[in-house]
């Protein structure tokens, strides 16, 4: 990777198949937003093999868009800060804590990017996310309010105002589980701004600490239309837009490479072994 390489927002919109206008509007959000999302697959394979990724735009260019590789929350979500800042948004960026599993939202430090929006002559600020990569994950971004309901390209969110003892409104984004008939929470935030060096921190922690998920075996997802691919370790499983799930063990170090490179578009470094 080039950390040489400026930002080029021509080769990103190529990259993620974006054709449309090219204005600080809300149908260029919502369409450069699930473009990436159905583009870029999730991965972290630099921290299995004991690398924090580079945040910086050249990198990220090199890696993700001029080459067949994706990134986990930090890379995406700032590579898509790049873009939107380009098309004359104004961005702020925003830290969560991932509640999925999770016994209470305070068990889970805070390390997961998300993105707050300004649209011009909208009420409200919008909630982007192009980095969280699972089945309950933002397609299009939603208003930054809570109450509403948002429902667009298959998938149904809302934010909910949570009971708390802090000085901020602390929400969650819940996504609506069609199989189980109810809301299921993903993440909690306030809207406390952080800056670039905050998440150079958290990205080093999640990057290369024994102890985060991410070092320690393969977890890659892929959004298309109409399903869900995620190969955690050597399990991969296809959730379906109707929820319906499957699932198989890959046994093989040959077919998991293939399955890697040819259903997630990502081809895995030299040196990396996925099923250990």
């Amino acid at each position: 990777m080039s950390g040489t390489e400026q930002y080029d927002l021509d080769a990103y919109l190529d990259r993620i198949g974006w054709r449309g206008e090219r204005r600080a509007d809300l149908a260029t959000l919502r369409g450069v937003h699930v473009a990436h999302v159905l583009s870029l697959p999730f991965e972290n394979l630099d921290p299995v093999r004991g690398t924090a990724p580079s945040l910086a735009p050249g990198d990220l260019m090199a890696k993700m868009v001029r080459g067949r590789r994706g990134g986990y929350c930090y890379e995406h979500n700032t590579l898509l800060r790049l873009a939107l800042e380009a098309l004359g948004f104004r961005v702020t960026s925003l830290a969560g804590r991932v509640v999925v599993g999770a016994p209470a939202p305070e068990s889970r430090p805070r390390t997961h990017a998300m993105l707050q929006v300004e649209v011009a002559g909208e009420p409200h600020p919008y909630l982007a996310d192009v980095g969280f990569g699972a089945p309950g994950a933002l397609l299009l971004p939603v208003p930054l309010v809570a109450g509403g309901e948002s429902e667009g390209a298959g998938r149904r969110h809302r934010l909910v105002r949570l009971p708390h003892h802090g000085p901020l409104e602390l929400l969650e984004l819940q996504v609506y589980d069609r199989r189980g008939g109810d809301w299921a929470g993903q993440y909690v935030f306030t809207r406390e701004p952080f800056a670039a060096n905050d998440f150079e921190v958290f990205n080093w922690f999640v990057g290369t600490h024994p102890r985060s998920p991410f070092t320690r075996r393969p977890y890659l997802q892929r959004t298309t239309a109409g399903r869900h691919l995620c190969l955690d370790g050597a399990r991969l499983t296809e959730t379906l837009a109707d929820g319906t799930v499957t699932g198989r063990t890959l046994t093989d170090e040959t077919e998991a490479r293939r399955v890697v490179a040819e259903e997630f578009g990502i081809d895995v470094p030299a040196g990396t072994t996925l099923l250990g």
